[in-house]
């Protein structure tokens, strides 16, 4: 695991930006795994820039998002399908067809639908996968306990991830309860790894992380066990 310490949020998203263009301007049809939340925000306005600035080209480029809410319509302002759409793709030339975010909308068939991700996922490669880290450890939303063969499906979510999410909605009880996401199974088979920390309140996630215990009690632990991870923390997360 490659760590790397920066000063905060706004050098963290550099970073990560730079981390990513690199591998799009060495593959231009390289496939990329998303993430969504605050922690990647600024990494997505930066590439966003790139793009703009015609550094880089998503033309080519295939994404596959982490996770999604079940039980919210893609429209809702909350859904990641929204979220990823808002930040990244309305904004950069990547093809509506090359970008997969998992349906988990009202009415489907969740575990069939949770099926064919997991074969879509299972038919590519992913160059680089993005991660944020979740409080309790949690990467995507595979929650503690979470079997480290997991591979796409159905979680219920903990009430520490509900509480922590919760300031995205007017209240508590509009935070869904469950949500579909990459298993920690597919998301170790990337080729390479970038998570994103920031802020004194992943601090004690920081100190679990960096132990090196690897243990399913904390989900994160197991990027110890991938040939090419990196960790960008910013200085509050780091030192809390």
């Amino acid at each position: 695991m490659n760590v790397i310490v920066v000063k905060d949020y706004e050098e963290m998203s550099k970073k990560g930006s730079e981390i990513i263009a690199d591998v799009i301007k060495k593959n231009p049809s390289c496939t990329l795994g998303l993430a969504t939340g605050s922690s990647p925000i600024g990494t997505y306005q930066n590439l966003v820039k790139m793009n703009k600035n015609g550094e880089i080209s998503f033309k080519d480029v295939k994404s596959y998002n982490l996770d999604e809410y079940c039980g919210i319509d893609r429209t809702h302002p909350q859904s990641y399908y929204y979220f990823m759409h808002d930040n990244l793709f309305n904004h950069v030339d990547i093809k509506e067809e090359n970008t997969h975010v998992p349906y988990a909308a009202n009415g489907s068939n969740l575990d069939e639908e949770a099926k064919k991700y997991t074969d879509a996922l299972n038919k590519v490669t992913i160059d680089l996968q993005l991660l944020g880290i979740g409080g309790n450890g949690h990467i995507g939303f595979n929650e503690p306990g979470t079997p480290f063969d997991q591979e796409t499906f159905v979680v219920k979510l903990t009430d520490k991830t509900r509480q922590d999410n919760k300031r995205f909605f007017n209240s508590l009880d509009e935070v869904p309860t469950h949500a579909m996401t990459m298993g920690i199974k597919n998301i170790m088979k990337a080729k390479s790894i970038l998570m994103l920390i920031s802020g004194v309140n992943k601090h004690d996630a920081v100190t679990k992380l960096l132990s090196g215990e690897v243990t399913t009690d904390f989900p994160a632990s197991v990027l110890h066990n991938h040939p090419n991870c990196t960790v960008i923390i910013d200085e509050a997360a780091f030192r809390g």
